[in-house]
């Protein structure tokens, strides 16, 4: 008898909510089955490395589980639990802070040349490589203004910082990274 394997799509739905809700090991199993891999993602793009980012996942399965009953179905899901990890995420920012917070510059650190073009020509791995040797504050910035979509403002709440300076880590990010890819050419 020859065995198949097929991939079979899971459909996350209410009934599997309400089991892991009830703490139902399976239906726990399925849902991080199901969506470990995008979140696991999404924990690469914020760690500096691969073991941080195990550790990142685990932490924002265990604040997803604890916190299930309170998902209101208002949107989607998966939205609902990629908010979890980015926020897990930014809290192990702030946690690996250190004690004194100095801001940088407020103005905008303009550089001289623009090679923008240069991030669209890059395999997704080797962006995620790149965004991985950034130092802490840039890499936050950089994922939640790029990747995430997050306005400055929106930025700047949540990460306790002003406007002006995650603007300014934002191009200093950009200009890192358009220098790390000038060192490897």
């Amino acid at each position: 008898m020859m065995t198949s394997n097929l991939k079979v799509d899971v459909v996350i739905d209410d009934n599997i909510l309400a089991g892991c809700i009830e703490g139902n090991r399976a239906a726990q199993e399925l849902l991080y089955n199901f969506f470990a891999p995008k979140m696991f993602g999404i924990c690469l793009r914020y760690s500096y490395d691969y073991h941080s980012a195990e550790d990142l996942l685990q932490d924002g399965f265990v604040k997803a589980f604890h916190n299930l009953d309170r998902f209101r179905g208002d949107g989607s899901f998966e939205g609902w639990l990629k908010r979890i990890f980015i926020n897990t995420a930014i809290e192990q920012y702030r946690k690996n802070q250190n004690k004194q917070v100095n801001e940088l510059n407020d103005e905008v650190y303009q550089s001289a040349t623009s090679h923008d073009d240069v991030l669209d020509k890059l395999a997704v791995d080797d962006l995620l490589k790149v965004i991985q040797l950034l130092p802490p504050g840039y890499r936050t910035v950089f994922n939640l203004y790029v990747i995430e979509g997050y306005s400055h403002k929106e930025i700047a709440t949540l990460l306790n910082i002003s406007d002006g300076t995650s603007k300014s880590q934002l191009a200093r990010a950009k200009d890192y990274i358009q220098n790390l890819l000038r060192k490897i050419k």
